[in-house]
């Protein structure tokens, strides 16, 4: 405890200094900020785990690969396709 809060303390003021700074720019509502909210939610929940879960709260749960490739990069937090806005049409 002694050796580790402070670093843990300047994180966790870290992700909420984020959420400010997206929520004043008007992207509070983007998928990855609504990832971090939920995944915060089980780090005060008192269950074990919680490295696990918020993991896996923010990973792709799929087990089928996509039929084809975006292109994209990682972005850090799974989007559920039904909520994906349509890509830019290429000129």
């Amino acid at each position: 405890m002694d050796h580790a809060f402070i670093p843990v303390r300047a994180r966790l003021i870290e992700v909420a200094a984020f959420l400010d700074r997206v929520e004043r720019h008007g992207a509070a509502d983007d998928f990855r900020c609504a990832a971090l909210r939920q995944a915060a939610k089980l780090l005060v929940d008192g269950r074990p785990e919680r490295a696990r879960r918020v993991l896996e709260a923010l990973s792709d749960p799929t087990t089928e690969p996509d039929e084809k490739s975006t292109g994209k990069a990682a972005v850090g937090a799974w989007q559920r396709p039904d909520r994906k806005k349509p890509a830019a049409k290429r000129k």
